[in-house]
């Protein structure tokens, strides 16, 4: 994604002042929890115009990217899995197809210029989302969902450059953009937390095995700890030895996640409860010492991109409390505690009911889609012990079509074996030779912050 830097307009006030709340919210009833999720859903979804007349679906207007808008349906799934309400299903699919692009693989033609491998990674959870949670599936004769999420990983896999750092994934696809050199920790966490989400769905060890891969690849270049702090990137032009050792909410959870369901996965296995512990105790650093989440960045300014990593922590924290049971106190403790904060801030905009950036005061006067995803997330999060686990094909529960070879009209694909799934399979590493895209043997570029 390229981060644009804005200026956020802040009311500074005393950490510790409480606003009498707009919206109500009590954490003992569901209704009470969805009635606010519903509001903060509405002030949400007021930013989209991809569904106005002359504008394109799946779109939101500047100052966002396109990777926010795939997040933000993301979070619309969600909506609709922990409330049951269908208000913005329709609008969802539309967008979730529409941006799909003619191979279904979220390589869309007014996108694949300047689209990285994270943007695509973030539409292509959204879809594995939609499988996992059952969302209606797409009218007949498009992609189903799982299909989508397939596609995606189809085409980022051969993206694999062996070339520098020996091994991981790129920022940007192309040569041309800034970033190029940059291999992050968000990347290599889409594909992650994607392929660990494919192998729990399918069944399909080949997901498993590039899961594996990317994770080995992130704990040898240094981008993981071994007490599992994970940093944004590094550059491919010293080959890799310097870090940019900023930490991210998204970062840390895009990886718990991934991490929970490769212990769903291995059916508990003793290794992988031992990485999602480590991940879950390094990610507490993001919650003060009140139990209230908050952005490294906050202490200073948040881009229009950083304010909204917060949604996809509380998202991914949430669906791992319920695939890695043993994380779930401590986990709804914090989702709880930061909810109730969150919603303190919900009293500006238009309606009176905008919620802000820092939890941890009254409203900061920073609104936007960034700040009402995290909201959202963090409120409806709490709903999720009272709503049916993920579904998937190994279980007999899922019913999204899929296709091994989605993907297949890139000129980036790439094909899936389809093994049946052996104890060895689970436990090794990836066996797969990764194609290096035309075009990653490029230099010179070094990445800007835009």
């Amino acid at each position: 994604m390229r981060v644009r830097a804005q200026l956020v307009c802040t009311l500074c006030v005393l950490a510790g002042q409480v606003a009498d709340a707009a919206i109500s919210l009590d954490l003992t009833s569901k209704d009470s929890i969805k009635s606010a999720a519903s509001t903060i859903a509405f002030d949400l979804m007021s930013y989209y115009t991809g569904n106005n007349t002359g504008d394109v679906p799946g779109n939101l207007p500047d100052p966002y990217f396109w990777w926010e808008a795939g997040a933000m349906f993301g979070t619309m799934i969600n909506y609709w899995y922990y409330t049951g309400d269908t208000t913005y299903n329709a609008v969802t699919t539309q967008a979730l197809l529409h941006q799909a692009g003619d191979y279904g693989d979220y390589m869309p033609l007014n996108q694949t210029k300047t689209e990285g491998n994270d943007d695509q990674g973030f539409w292509g959870m959204a879809a594995m989302t939609a499988a996992e949670t059952k969302f209606p599936d797409p009218p007949t004769g498009k992609p189903g969902w799982l299909a989508l999420a397939q596609g995606v990983f189809n085409t980022q896999v051969p993206r694999w450059d062996q070339t520098t750092c020996n091994g991981g994934f790129r920022w940007q696809i192309f040569t041309f953009n800034n970033g190029f050199n940059y291999k992050n920790s968000i990347s290599n966490g889409c594909v992650f937390n994607l392929a660990a989400r494919l192998a729990l769905y399918t069944g399909n060890s080949t997901y498993a095995d590039w899961a594996l891969k990317t994770w080995d690849w992130m704990n040898d270049v240094g981008l993981m700890s071994p007490q599992y702090k994970v940093v944004d990137g590094t550059h491919n032009t010293d080959n890799c030895t310097q870090k940019d050792a900023n930490t991210w909410t998204y970062n840390a959870g895009i990886f718990l996640l991934g991490g929970a369901a490769m212990y769903n996965y291995t059916n508990g296995s003793a290794l992988w409860q031992e990485r999602v512990t480590g991940l879950l105790n390094a990610s507490l650093v993001f919650f003060d010492d009140a139990g209230i989440m908050y952005e490294p960045c906050e202490f200073g300014k948040c881009n229009v991109d950083q304010r909204s990593f917060k949604a996809y922590f509380a998202r991914w924290m949430a669906a791992t409390a319920e695939l890695a049971p043993f994380t779930h106190d401590v986990i709804m403790a914090k989702l709880r505690t930061s909810a109730s904060a969150a919603i303190g801030t919900c009293t500006a905009g238009k309606r009176g009911t905008e919620c802000g950036l820092r939890w941890n005061m009254t409203n900061d006067g920073s609104l936007g889609v960034g700040e009402q995803m995290a909201a959202l997330e963090i409120v409806q999060s709490n709903l999720v012990d009272g709503v049916p686990g993920w579904v998937s094909a190994v279980k007999g529960t899922g019913t999204s079509q899929g296709d091994v070879n989605a993907g297949g009209g890139s000129k980036a694909s790439s094909r899936l074996s389809t093994k049946a799934v052996t104890t060895a399979d689970r436990a090794g590493a990836g066996i797969l030779t990764a194609l290096v895209l035309i075009g990653v043997i490029g230099g010179g570029v070094t990445m800007v912050w835009e």
